[in-house]
């Protein structure tokens, strides 16, 4: 069983913003399979799926992005689920805007959302797909990463989010060294 989270926060005033790139890109690879993520459990929105034979579960925690690991935790010990079955996707500012980097692990370059599941496994080590939003330096990072996106930024995110069927099917079918190799030269 594969648990694969989008991390974002909830609610209405948080869409189209930075921070919430996961949750496109969960979205996209939902809407492509014909999910509907609409099952709630432990503070998460999701739904599961069978793909060559094994249990894979689409995650949206629904606490706020630095209350993520609350969530992940819990899916974690009632599915019973290896961390080396854990695949998060986030946004990125270290990453320029439409580019993505794939990771087994690292530290949590000071994204709160990764700092909180870091602390809830007790490990840095887990595999991750971060999603680059750039930075703008003239701004406070909180205020860039939950501001609303100008729509060519929003385009060229959708444009990653476009590959989140071949990357996430990709993930479940090749090695994970080679889906590095595949993605991080993009």
């Amino acid at each position: 069983m594969k648990l694969i989270v989008g991390l974002g926060n909830p609610g209405k005033e948080y869409e189209n913003t930075r921070h919430n790139a996961g949750f496109k890109f969960i979205d996209k690879y939902a809407k492509s399979q014909n999910i509907e993520i609409n099952k709630e459990k432990f503070g998460g929105i999701y739904n599961t799926f069978s793909y060559n034979g094994e249990k894979i579960i689409l995650l949206k925690p629904q606490k706020y992005i630095n209350l993520s690991g609350e969530v992940i935790i819990k899916y974690l010990e009632f599915f019973k689920i290896n961390i080396n079955d854990l695949l998060i996707i986030c946004d990125d500012l270290d990453t320029e805007l439409g580019k993505i980097k794939i990771k087994y692990k690292g530290s949590s370059g000071g994204h709160n959302g990764l700092k909180n599941i870091e602390y809830h496994l007790h490990t840095n080590e887990y595999k991750r797909i971060k999603i680059g939003i750039s930075n703008d330096k003239n701004k406070s990072t909180v205020d860039y990463v939950i501001g609303k996106m100008p729509k060519d930024q929003l385009e060229k995110l959708e444009k990653i989010t476009d590959l989140s069927e071949q990357i996430i099917n990709d993930y479940l079918n090749i090695n994970f060294d080679n889906l590095m190799n595949k993605y991080n030269k993009l």
